[in-house]
C-alpha cells in the first residue's frame, strides 16, 4: 500500500497497559439517550403497553401486532425487559410489569405516558421509530451518504470514502486504545505464530498482541481506505515489521490461511445472524484444528433481558448497522455451527469480553 501523507502522533497509537479506570460508565452515559427514545417510541408510537393490557402475548404474536421485523423486535423487547417494564411468564409470553401496568396504561389514574409523549416528535425518537419500522440502518437510503460502519456488496458505504473511512476509523480507535492492552493481557498468545485480525480497523488490537508476544505476526484484514489509517498506526507502533495490512472483503475474498488465531473484535455485532454464521464458517476454514477463534464483543444475557447498558448499545448498533448485540448463547450456537467449540469467556473493559472457541 502507498504510505499516506498523514501521521498519527506516537502518543496516540496505543498505551502499553490498561487504563487505571474502566471508562464503561462514560459509554453508558453516551448511549443513555436510547432509553428515552425506546420508551417514547413504545408508548407514543407503537402503543405497545396497551397491546398487553388484557393478556400476555408470545414474542411472535406481539411482533405481528407491532408490525416490525424480528431483529427490531429483539432490540426493543430486550431493552424493555432490562428496564423492568415487561415480564415473561412461565410460558415465555410477554406481559406488563407492575410498573408498566400502573403508569403506562392510559386507563390507569397514575398514567404518565402523555408526559413522555411530549418527546414523541423529537428528531431522535422519529429516527428510531423509522429504523424500527423499516429495519434499515442509518445511511442506507439513496439520498444518504452511506452506512458508516459496514461494507457489503450492493450497499453504499461511507467506509469507501477516504475522509469518511478515516473519521469513522479514528472514532472507533478511542475504545480500542483502552481495551486492546487488557485483551492482550488476559489472553496470552505465547504459543501462537500468526494472528488474523478480521475487520481490524486501526490494527490497535493486533499491535497490543504483538507488543505482548514477541514471536507473533499479525495480519489486519480490512477495507483499503480503512487500512490507510491502520498504516499510520503501524508506523508508530514499534512492531510494524511484524504487522501485515491486507486489503479485502471478508465476505468474498479468500481468507488468509495458516493462522493460529482469528480475532473478531467488535465485528460480528455489525451483521445479522446469517452473515455472522457465514463469516465464522469462512474464518474457521483458515485455521488448523486446535486453532482458536476469539469473539471479542459485548454480550447480552442469555435470556435476552439485559443488562440495560448492553440493551441500549444494541439499539445503537441496530440504528447504524445490520446487526445488534448478541448473547454468549447466541454466539456459541454460531460458533458450534462453524465447527468451533466455545470454551471460555474472559472479561475485558468497556462492557466487552472475549469468547474463546477452539476449532474441532
Amino acid at each position: 500500500m502507498t504510505l499516506p501523507a498523514r501521521r498519527i502522533p506516537p502518543e496516540l497509537v496505543a498505551p502499553l497497559t490498561r487504563p487505571e479506570v474502566d471508562p464503561a460508565p462514560l459509554f453508558e452515559l453516551f448511549r443513555g439517550s436510547f432509553s428515552t427514545e425506546l420508551l417514547v417510541a413504545s408508548v407514543a408510537h407503537f402503543q405497545l403497553f396497551e397491546k398487553l393490557e388484557k393478556e400476555a402475548l408470545s414474542f411472535g404474536t406481539l411482533r405481528r401486532e407491532l408490525g416490525i421485523s424480528e431483529r427490531a423486535m429483539n432490540v426493543l423487547i430486550t431493552a424493555l425487559l432490562a428496564m423492568g417494564l415487561l415480564d415473561r411468564n412461565p410460558r415465555g409470553e410477554l406481559g406488563l410489569s407492575p410498573m408498566a401496568r400502573r403508569h403506562l396504561l392510559s386507563a390507569s389514574p397514575y398514567f404518565v405516558g402523555d408526559y413522555f409523549g411530549l418527546a414523541s416528535a423529537s428528531e431522535g425518537v422519529m429516527q428510531l421509530v423509522d429504523r424500527l419500522k423499516t429495519d434499515k440502518p442509518k445511511g442506507s437510503s439513496a439520498e444518504e451518504a452511506g452506512v458508516g460502519f459496514i461494507f457489503k456488496e450492493g450497499m453504499k458505504s461511507a467506509m469507501e470514502d477516504t475522509s469518511g473511512a478515516r473519521a469513522f476509523t479514528l472514532a472507533l480507535a478511542g475504545r480500542a486504545k483502552n481495551v486492546a492492552p487488557e485483551l492482550a493481557r488476559v489472553l496470552p498468545l505465547s504459543e501462537a505464530r500468526v494472528l488474523l485480525d478480521v475487520g481490524g480497523g486501526t490494527g490497535l488490537y493486533s499491535i497490543a498482541f504483538l507488543r505482548a508476544n514477541p514471536q507473533l505476526r499479525a495480519i489486519v484484514w480490512d477495507r483499503p481506505e480503512v487500512l490507510r489509517v491502520a498504516e499510520e498506526f503501524a508506523r508508530e507502533s514499534g512492531v510494524g515489521d511484524r504487522l501485515q495490512l491486507l486489503p479485502g472483503d471478508m465476505f468474498s475474498d479468500p481468507v488468509p490461511g495458516e493462522v493460529d488465531v482469528v480475532l473478531l473484535s467488535n465485528v460480528l455485532h455489525d451483521w445479522d445472524i446469517g452473515d455472522c454464521r457465514r463469516l465464522l464458517r469462512r474464518c474457521a476454514a483458515g485455521i488448523s484444528p486446535g486453532g482458536r477463534v476469539v469473539v471479542h464483543d459485548v454480550f447480552l444475557n442469555d435470556a435476552l433481558d439485559g443488562p440495560l447498558p448492553i440493551a441500549l448499545y444494541s439499539a445503537a448498533l441496530f440504528s447504524v448497522t445490520e446487526g445488534r448485540a448478541y448473547s454468549v448463547a447466541e454466539y456459541s450456537e454460531m460458533l458450534n455451527g462453524a465447527g468451533i467449540r466455545p470454551v471460555q469467556v474472559l472479561p475485558t473493559l468497556v462492557h466487552c469480553g472475549a469468547l474463546i472457541g477452539v476449532r474441532r
